[in-house]
């Protein structure tokens, strides 16, 4: 097997009325090599629309795309195969979302289904917040097996006034996904049958007007990190696997106090080892770090590392843990950061991956 990462990136290819610009290529794969930080293009297609966000399987073999386009009642998944022989991608298929403005996927840890998050605007059409598919034999998406929909809103009036469900999270056992619901300040918990049904175990309340977007999950099993984009917080919670229950151990600032007005917090990754967890900010246009004390799940702050760039939407961690990779959208760049494994802090190489608008970056080995 190659030493080289996989490095699989979604730009966005196609205007939104909430995004800046729309610079980027649609799906792309390129090779990372640790050692000597050279990166390669190795595969590109545009016949994607808007991959705002990536699922990969482990072996880069496959790759499951979701197309968030502006007006669009649903939006939808695309499944593609990548060759790492012949660096080519081809197209599988796609299926609809259920839901509007698509935003996040994860394949589940048996790898036996996709779970879709939809975080919707407007109302009409399905508007279900999560839909459950299956796999073909050649890894083609099934039509939805299942769908579940939120209700409610928040105090923010301007983002919060129906649920938004931003992100769904499979947790370290297996069999439970955890819902970020932006627009209700809810983590969803529920039941992955084998069918692909959904049943729902417990709603977990973050602070009003938190808006709780993205999670990083300790390796133990035990804690669960919250990225909240509204209100700038990092939250360290606990899970009960058996009733799917979490509860809040700790809330840090995700920036100085100056900045919390005028940044919208995005994305957050836990380091291999679990010791530190690094959350994007798009404003203060930096990654934070944080440590995570081990026995507790109490965060500390360690720092931020400028981005290197503007408006970090999304970060990876190479499965090594040695290098961090910020997507920063609105710099048409993605950085790529040395990880001290000791300390947690990142330092910019100055290389990169200069493509227009990236949304996404995944990275497999």
């Amino acid at each position: 097997m190659s030493k080289d990462c996989l490095v699989f990136v979604g730009s966005l290819n196609r205007e939104a009325p909430y995004f800046q610009g729309a610079r980027g290529v649609g799906l792309g794969v390129y090779s990372f090599d640790e050692a000597t930080l050279e990166i390669r293009k190795l595969a590109e297609t545009n016949d994607v629309d808007n991959p705002t966000f990536l699922s990969v399987t482990p072996d880069g073999s496959r790759i499951y795309a979701n197309s968030e386009v502006f007006a669009w009642r649903e939006g939808t998944v695309s499944a593609y195969r990548f060759d790492r022989g012949s660096n080519t991608l081809t197209y599988l298929n796609k299926q609809p979302s259920l839901g509007s403005i698509t935003a996040h996927n994860t394949i589940t840890r048996d790898g036996t289904k996709l779970l879709v998050a939809n975080y919707s605007m407007g109302e009409g059409g399905p508007d279900r917040a999560v839909a459950v598919y299956g796999f073909e034999k050649d890894g083609a998406l099934t039509p939805p097996l299942a769908s579940v929909s939120h209700r409610g809103s928040g105090p923010n009036a301007a983002r919060q006034e129906r649920s938004h469900a931003h992100s769904v999270t499979e947790t370290i056992a297996g069999g439970t996904a955890i819902v970020a619901d932006l627009g209700i300040d809810q983590l969803v918990s529920y039941r992955i049958g084998q069918d692909g049904k959904l049943t729902k175990l417990t709603e977990s309340a973050l602070t009003p007007g938190a808006g709780p977007r993205h999670l990083a999950l300790h390796p133990n099993g035990r804690f669960v990190f919250v990225m909240n984009e509204l209100d700038s917080t990092v939250v360290s919670m606990a899970l009960d696997e058996a009733s799917g229950k979490l509860s809040i151990i700790d809330a840090k600032p995700a920036v100085p106090a100056e900045a919390r007005d005028s940044n919208h917090c995005a994305d957050i990754q836990i380091s291999p080892d679990g010791r530190f967890v690094y959350g994007s900010n798009r404003g203060h246009d930096s990654v934070v770090i944080m440590a995570v004390d081990q026995q507790t799940g109490v965060l500390s702050l360690v720092g931020y590392a400028p981005c290197g760039g503007a408006t970090p939407r999304n970060l990876a961690l190479t499965p090594s843990g040695s290098h961090l990779f910020s997507a920063n959208q609105n710099a048409d760049r993605i950085s790529i950061f040395a990880r001290d494994a000791a300390s947690g802090m990142l330092t910019d190489t100055g290389r990169a991956i200069e493509i227009g608008t990236p949304m996404c970056v995944r990275i497999v080995r």
